[in-house]
Parts: structure tokens; sequence; C-alpha cells
């Protein structure tokens, strides 16, 4: 076990106790941060850290995971509702819709922090989340495609009606492969791994950072600021058609590998 996860299992096995002083949540989430290496830029060096602050000031006040998750939610259909009422009023529906956008997307973070702090991490606070996230991103989608039809833009249209099967997909795949591999890790034949294979940490503390730095277009952050580009509806479109192409590419790509990975023999299968 590594080093941040030996600590983030210390942590989640010894804290109980939910009257914890700002402070003291801000050391303890300080000492069972994950780790960063390949995740995406916005999400590594800013959504994160802002996430522990909010984490430690919900402890603090007493605030539980599950309050988190649904302020987060909120605040995501809040952003959303304003940009559709707002839509004609190009900057401040943009503003206020990015704003919130990654206000709750900073929430979304930090639950799973406070689960942890308050030692209150359950399989069903995991669930209402990943079915929060089921419901939000997709819902962004639709909100574009709205807006698209009311904007007469066909490359708007098309664009947010791919996006949604490719986001539902994605996140599908993501989840169950993660249950699947899961089992198949007790079960899979280890293999005999040459002796000075495995990379040298500088090495991949390097390549994680480039790798960071290159998935930002998949940043759920990158997504909820686009919509400050609302300012001018055409750059707006252009903006979330790249995204698209770029996540498209992405999610093939990791589907791909997921693939291979389930496809590796266990010992059921082992004649």
């Amino acid at each position: 076990m590594s080093g941040s996860r030996a600590t983030l299992a210390a942590v989640e096995s010894t804290v109980t106790d939910t009257s914890m002083t700002f402070a003291e949540a801000w050391a303890t989430i300080g000492a069972a941060q994950k780790v960063g290496d390949g995740v995406p830029a916005y999400t590594r060096w800013v959504n994160r850290r802002a996430a522990r602050v909010v984490a430690a000031a919900a402890v603090a006040l007493g605030i539980g995971p599950n309050t988190v998750s649904f302020v987060s939610f909120g605040l995501s259909l809040a952003g959303l509702g304003a940009l559709l009422a707002l839509h004609t009023q190009n900057v401040l529906a943009g503003a206020i819709a990015a704003v919130l956008l990654a206000l709750g997307y900073v929430l979304d973070s930090a639950d799973g922090q406070v689960a942890r702090l308050t030692g209150r991490s359950s399989k069903q606070g995991e669930w209402l989340d990943h079915v929060l996230d089921a419901a939000r991103v997709p819902a962004i989608h639709v909100t574009v495609l709205l807006l698209a039809t009311w904007s007469d833009s066909t490359l708007g249209v098309a664009t947010a009606a791919l996006f949604v099967p490719v986001v539902a997909a994605q996140f599908m795949s993501q989840i169950l492969a993660g249950q699947l591999l899961q089992g198949q890790r007790r079960t899979t034949v280890h293999r005999w791994t040459p002796a000075g294979s495995t990379a040298k940490p500088a090495t991949r503390s390097r390549r994680g950072t480039l790798q960071s730095v290159l998935l930002l277009p998949t940043d759920t952050g990158a997504l909820c600021w686009v919509f400050l580009a609302w300012a001018w509806p055409p750059l707006f479109f252009a903006l979330y058609a790249l995204l698209f192409v770029i996540n498209a590419g992405h999610t093939v790509a990791s589907m791909r590998r997921r693939a291979r990975d389930l496809a590796r023999p266990t010992r059921q299968e082992v004649r």
C-alpha cells in the first residue's frame, strides 16, 4: 500500500469524532490527500484544494456528507436554471452558470472528504454520490441542447445530442469496470514481472503532471467554466464542440483500456 493510501486508511479507521475545529479538520485532510498523478489539471490543482477548505468548514460546522452532496447538486441545478431563465442576458447568464456549476463541483469533491473525516463513509453515501452525478452531468448537456435549439445552432444541437450518450456511456464504463475489476483482482493470475521494470517515482511524477495537463479538456471543471463563453454564443458552441471531440476520443481510449483489463484471464478461466 502506498504512503498516501496507508494514511487515508488510517484516517478512515480512526476518525470517528465529528466535533473537530476547522484547523483540526484541515490538518487531518492534508495528511490524507489522494494521489494526484494523472488526475485532470483543474480537479488536481484547483478543485481538490478548494474542496479541502469546504470539507474542513463543513466538519467544523457539523454538516454531514449527504447534506454536502445535496447542496452540491442544488447549486448545479441552480446554475442551469439561471442559465435557462436568463439566457438572453448572455454575459450575466454565463457568469452565474459557470460560478454555480464550479461551486457545485467543489462540493461534489468535498462530500467524500467530510465522510472520511467524520467516520461516516458508507455504501449509501457512495451510492448517493453516483446517483446525483448520473443526473447532474446529462442535465448540463440537456440544458445546452435547449439553448442550442432556442439559438438555432445546428452545431450546438448536434453536439449536445451526441454528448449525452457519450457521458452516460463513459460513466457506466467507469463504474461498472471498477466493480468488475475489483472482483477480478481477487482472482487474477499473477504473472512474473522482471525486476527493475517499474518506473522510477520521479519519472512517474513527471508523466503524471503532463497527463494532468493534457487531460484538462476532459475535466469537469473545464466544462463548468466554458459557460463563461456564453457571452458570445457562437464562441460557446465552438468551444463546446471542441470539448466534445476531445472527450469522445478520450472515452473511446478509456473504454478500450478497460476492455483489455477485463479481458485478462482469472483463475477460473485458466485450464
